[in-house]
């Protein structure tokens, strides 16, 4: 639905002008409780902005459900809902403010498109199930799915309106003779035994809003609710239409006993395994379909502005490509990208081409890549991963150096050609979880940061070692300048030369109890930090690596966390001392003692970051992903993917890049904050495990180089992620 202005005859044409500090702009829609407006803040973020109906604000009963659905959004914020920027359940109006996502609800979609095609079934199945495994993590029920309160953003579905929700340990009770919720979509406890719903009636409506998708009509149909009620309890759902791979899962789902329903994880897991070519890419809006961007109950942001060019920082340059076979474009692909009318498309439209292919070699399986072997096609890739069931390949963690990628494995450093993704050399290492990319430092290959005494250096040319030593013992290790820094068990700090690994200086850091360095590329400098003990301030000491002497000690406001260093300044992030949510960026530049502090209008929640000329961007839990640009002294945009972690980010100016647990590379325009291409996900013998550290993307050149949880490292053209 379009905005509309506030006018009409009765109470809704006296709308407030605003709600807390939000002007309402617009009305995006109304429903039984209330209105939701789009709204902007005092930053000029866009908002969606609920307020309810004047009779129900007198009602307390009202009140105290309006106070629970606040409770439960705010519970559940993240990838896959509308994050609550603010409420007051207790204002004259109660409302409730989330970030605004442009896009049609599926209720929107399917009344404008007609039925979805079998793969866009797929990835919305799959993305409800995914919204639903966090919304029962924290212990929520949302009791009301359907599809006017899912929406189409072009990352992926979010669930929204909690208005109906509980927590399962809320005292709150249905009233007896009270039916909530919606017939077509209520599983069959909800009309028998309404006070013990749990998250088995969720997965009873993502099994209904399946249907609705594929078939534009619910499997339980008729113009009467009693009839659908009565449906829904005792009858068979009717699934003509629903994709046949699909059809045996959604069945399970509208199971009538809940313990016979699979739970959230299940249905991820089970998917996984429905077909080979399961896709599950977000939902990239095609230019000039009949979408257009509208507002619900919970709605979410789009990006705000458009910023600047981020700067001209420098990346290594990449070898010569190899000749580049041509990749097949999938049909379903291409059709995302039509304008609004349906294309039927044939056999022959198979043999379309496009640029950009994935290079992609399988690193860790049991056979190798032979120097000189022809790259590998992307589906050849999938095809070596379905044929090792089983595997126990974990995400290789690359970095780039010398004309080579050295990717660390447990047990393992190789050396990849970029040209081509063939093994230059291998070698064996201690076995053990490896929580980074092996290191160069000095010239040569420090296999990885694992707390290991016997270390050893590789040749980067033959991986030959070079050295091997056994070290102090140590808790903390970092490389910067050509050194490793050790930190002992007792705060000492040990300065190995990585080019001999013999140890050049020990001392203490002053004002640094227990120093754990942060080191960035390009900088010769690594820099302690130790909040104080009340969260205020943080005490910030720069070490030159060479010497261990202190070049520079200052105190700033704040709980400080560094995220890189560009143009003479040092970059952090400031926690709020209670949930260590950034709430702020921050820029300080030794030289002259300027500090700027860039205010974030919503916290970002476990936010890690990486630096572009004057530009950080942020990646945050629950999928969020910020551009701040220190020198506007404003946040340029803010994208909720739909992931429910990433890596940290890694900028070339043109785009913005991270990994996702499920081994996507995703590309988002660094300019306007839009999603711009992924690649498909790449998950290995163990989907249900949780990596420890998603490796950040490798920008050489225009080439963008990534790793997945199948073992594999590949390579994209980085010049247009739409053709991923």
């Amino acid at each position: 639905m379009a905005p509309q202005r506030n006018t009409g005859a009765g109470v809704e044409a006296e709308l407030p002008e605003y709600a807390g500090h939000y002007r309402l702009e617009s009305r995006l829609g109304s429903g039984g409780m209330g209105v939701v407006h789009l709204a902007r803040s005092t930053s000029g973020m866009k908002l969606a902005v609920k307020v309810v109906h004047p009779q129900f604000a007198r009602d307390p009963e009202f009140r105290g459900r309006f106070r629970q659905e606040v409770a439960a959004a705010r519970r559940v914020s993240g990838a896959f809902t509308a994050p609550v920027v603010d409420a007051d359940p207790e204002a004259e109006r109660p409302w409730m403010a989330t970030l605004f996502i442009p896009g049609p609800t599926l209720s929107d979609h399917v009344k404008r498109n007609g039925p979805m095609d079998p793969a866009a079934v797929r990835r919305l199945m799959a993305g409800l199930a995914e919204a639903l495994r966090d919304i029962h993590r924290v212990g929520v029920v949302h009791r009301d799915l359907k599809p006017s309160n899912v929406l189409l953003a072009e990352d992926g579905p979010r669930v929204i309106d909690f208005g109906i929700s509980r927590p399962k340990d809320s005292e709150l009770r249905t009233e007896t003779g009270k039916l909530i919720g919606t017939p077509p979509f209520m599983a069959p406890e909800q009309f028998r035994r309404p006070r013990e719903v749990g998250p088995a009636a969720d997965i009873f409506a993502l099994g209904s809003v399946t249907v609705h998708a594929a078939t534009g009509r619910g499997p339980f149909d008729s113009d009467s609710p009693y009839v659908v009620a009565y449906q829904v309890v005792h009858d068979e759902p009717d699934l003509t239409g629903v994709p046949e791979e699909l059809a045996p899962l959604v069945l399970r789902c509208l199971a009538k006993e809940p313990e016979q329903r699979p739970s959230a994880d299940e249905l991820m897991r089970q998917l996984r395994s429905v077909a080979a070519s399961y896709d599950t890419q977000v939902f990239l809006p095609a230019p000039g379909t009949g979408d257009a961007p509208t507002g619900d109950e919970g709605a979410e942001p789009e990006a705000q502005q458009d910023p600047r060019d981020a700067g001209a920082a420098r990346v290594a340059q990449a070898p010569p490509a190899a000749e580049r076979p041509e990749r097949r474009e999938q049909p379903e692909r291409r059709a995302r990208r039509r304008t609004g009318r349906r294309v039927a498309l044939g056999a022959g439209a198979l043999g379309l081409a496009v640029a950009g292919v994935l290079v992609s070699v399988q690193v860790f399986a049991g056979a190798s890549s032979a120097p000189g072997s022809s790259p590998r096609t992307e589906a050849a890739v999938f095809d070596a991963w379905a044929s090792v069931p089983g595997s126990k390949e974990s995400t290789p963690q690359c970095s780039y150096g010398r004309g080579r990628l050295l990717c660390a494995q447990s047990g393992q450093v190789v050396a990849l050609d970029p040209a081509d993704g063939h093994v230059v050399w291998r070698h064996s290492t201690a076995r053990a979880v490896v929580s980074g990319p092996p290191v160069l430092s000095g010239g040569l290959v420090q296999p990885a940061p694992e707390q290991v005494r016997r270390r050893e250096a590789l040749d980067p040319a033959s991986g030959t070692v070079r050295w091997r030593r056994d070290l102090p013992g140590y808790n903390g290790l970092a490389s910067a300048g050509g050194m490793l820094l050790l930190t002992g068990t007792d705060g000492t700090v040990t300065g190995v030369d990585s080019a001999t690994g013999e140890s050049r200086w020990s001392r203490r850091v002053p004002g640094q109890a227990m120093p754990y360095f942060s080191t960035f590329a390009g900088d010769p400098l690594a820099y302690a930090v130790s909040p104080s003990a009340d969260g205020t301030g943080t005490r910030v000491t720069a070490v030159d690596p060479r010497t261990g002497d202190v070049r520079w000690d200052a105190r700033l406001r704040g709980t400080l966390d560094p995220v890189g260093t560009a143009g003479g300044s040092v970059f952090f992030t400031s926690a709020d001392a209670v949930y260590g949510r950034a709430k702020a960026v921050v820029r300080y530049t030794p030289g002259s003692g300027a500090v700027r502090e860039v205010a974030l209008p919503v916290p970002v929640e476990q936010a890690h970051g990486t630096v572009r000329g004057d530009v950080v961007h942020l990646m945050g839990g629950g999928g969020s992903l910020v551009a701040v640009d220190l020198r506007a002294g404003r946040q340029l945009w803010r994208l909720e993917l739909s992931v429910t972690r990433a890596s940290t980010p890694a900028a070339d100016g043109r785009h913005v890049y991270v990994t996702a647990p499920d081994g996507r590379l995703l590309a988002v325009d660094a300019r306007a904050g839009k999603l711009l291409g992924q690649t498909p996900p790449r998950l290995g013998g163990h989907a249900d495990r949780v990596a420890a550290a998603l490796p950040q993307p490798l920008i050489v050149g225009d080439r963008v180089y990534a790793s997945a949880p199948d073992g594999t490292v590949f390579a994209v053209d980085g010049r247009d992620p739409s053709h991923w």
